[in-house]
């Protein structure tokens, strides 16, 4: 236990041989950090996770000893030593005398607040080329790092596995808490998929030596721009951890930056640190390793809702990170390794916009909505009604052909620029299928039709609600659904793989998890 006087005494200006003017207590579920004026001092608490066990004073010493070792590699003279704390013959401790040590703390130099790079990205203080200057940092770590042997060993393949396996295993209990169960199921099936398509290549990594002796939590909160960019308090209680692929610290920096609001820096950190290190399978692993941070984080938070001291607002904050964090990891498990185009294609009032517009954000593609479209080329507002009789009008084969070839060209563009898109229409035509197919083979992007299907009761309840919604674009009616359904090609033209069937009939988020299984999980 830790001893029930540290944190009194510890609080005290006194207790340091510098006399700070103040001390303030910080507290993480795995330290009691006293900010003592130009100092701090880390005392470790005595917890066993499973991954990090600090139970014992010999334990806390050796990873007090690590903690300053390992943070010396890219934090220079930050970190002091270790301090010894000591009993006094009265009853108090100290830091000096001869009396028994009872604990031990990493001392460091204050780091200046003003200068973390997440309150400088904040205020909007930073330019965007300091990433470059961040990626050349680190690359140049990881090319330093030690590897080969053990961490080789520890880090590879079998690590992967059980990490990800533990991280299912610990937070099966917060599904429907702080992850949806959809998520949690579609994350561990794509760590599953993913690991089994790329293992040749997760085996390359660990023979090209890209596993190193990392930092192991390489996000904003520890790096400081003080003069020199300094990274501080990586991980030293668990090897697991820290013995990684360099691509997975990179890419844990850069989930880093979408979950805090900047995807363009963190594109602009992922670029230069492939650009300085010449690693150019990062993009592959990307999305991977993305994936696992968030779902880490997102643990990590969930945590918090077991601690009864931290009060109804601190449970309520926990729960919306922990949640965001998870949200971001279903996100980078549903996005594919390059571009897709991606129609819809079914029937009026089958749910196909409805699953566009929630699969669309999650793959960063752009959405291209034909009812929208159709009207914009007419000089008309998105939501301005034309009750136009079946396939007269803005619904005439012409009008659909010149809009259906519109929507390909747009599509195109996104696709030439590393995005994928989402084309929102019923594609009732065999031939616009075929000719959307051939476009994506040309551009050397993947292509699906996700077919949206469902009972034509809740049909009928969709379009006779959807009349009278401001700013639907929609003009299907129920009075011409029968007429569609006979005007409609079945789906037989494509290969498997090539054609998903998208069973609309429940909850939005759930059709869209449905959708997102047919695009990453095709031969489901």
């Amino acid at each position: 236990m830790t001893h029930p006087k540290l944190v009194a005494c510890m609080l005290h200006p006194d207790f340091y041989p510098h006399r700070p003017e103040t001390v303030e207590l910080v507290q993480t579920h795995i330290s009691y950090v006293f900010i003592a004026g130009g100092e701090v001092y880390k005392v470790k608490k005595p917890v066993d996770f499973g991954f990090l066990d600090f139970t014992t004073p010999e334990k806390r010493k050796f990873y007090c000893g690590e903690e300053v070792r390992l943070n010396r590699r890219l934090a220079g003279d930050t970190y002091l030593g270790v301090a010894e704390i000591r009993e006094e013959k009265a009853g108090g401790l100290s830091l000096s005398g001869d009396g028994l040590v009872v604990e031990y703390a990493v001392r460091m130099k204050r780091l200046p607040q003003d200068r973390m790079l997440k309150g400088l990205l904040l205020d909007g203080s930073v330019d965007i080329s300091v990433m470059d200057d961040v990626a050349r940092t680190v690359a140049a770590f990881h090319a330093a790092a030690e590897t080969g042997g053990r961490i080789d060993e520890v880090g590879g393949i079998d690590t992967i596995r059980h990490n990800h396996d533990e991280n299912f295993d610990q937070t099966a209990k917060y599904r429907g808490v702080t992850i949806p169960i959809h998520q949690w199921t579609f994350i561990r099936d794509y760590v599953a998929f993913f690991m089994d398509r790329n293992r040749d290549l997760l085996l390359r990594r660990v023979s090209e030596h890209r596993i190193r002796d990392c930092h192991g939590d390489l996000h904003l909160e520890h790096i400081c721009l003080a003069g020199e960019i300094v990274i501080f308090d990586c991980i030293e209680f668990n090897e697991r951890f820290r013995f990684e692929d360099t691509a997975a610290e990179a890419a844990f920096l850069a989930m880093d930056l979408d979950y805090n609001g900047y995807p363009q820096w963190a594109d602009a950190f992922v670029k230069a640190y492939i650009r300085h290190s010449g690693d150019d399978d990062v993009q592959r692993l990307l999305n991977f390793y993305k994936c696992y941070y968030a779902f880490v984080r997102g643990k990590v938070v969930s945590f918090r809702l077991d601690d009864p001291a931290i009060g109804e607002e601190g449970r309520r904050d926990a729960r919306e990170m922990a949640e965001k964090y998870f949200d971001w990891a279903y996100t980078y498990a549903a996005r594919p390794e390059r571009p897709m185009l991606i129609l819809t294609a079914g029937l009026m009032g089958t749910g196909k916009s409805v699953v566009a517009r929630q699969v669309a954000p999650r793959l960063d593609a752009l959405l291209i909505q034909m009812d929208a479209l159709r009207k914009e080329m007419a000089g008309l507002k998105p939501g301005e009604k034309r009750p136009e009789a079946f396939g007269a009008g803005l619904y005439s084969e012409e009008v659909s052909r010149r809009t259906y070839a519109a929507a390909l060209d747009r599509a195109a563009a996104a696709i030439r620029s590393g995005r994928s898109a989402v084309i929102d229409g019923s594609y009732k035509r065999r031939e616009e299928r075929l000719r959307a197919q051939e476009a994506a083979r040309n551009l050397g992007a993947d292509f699906i039709v996700l077919e949206c299907r469902c009972d034509e009761e809740k049909v009928r309840q969709r379009l006779e609600s959807r009349q009278s919604e401001a700013g639907e674009p929609s003009d299907g009616r129920w009075e011409i659904f029968r007429q569609q359904q006979a005007d409609y090609d079945a789906v037989r033209e494509l290969p498997k793989g090539c054609h998903g069937i998208v069973e609309t009939d429940v909850s939005p988020a759930e059709a869209a998890d449905r959708a997102l299984r047919q695009l990453r999980f095709p031969e489901e």
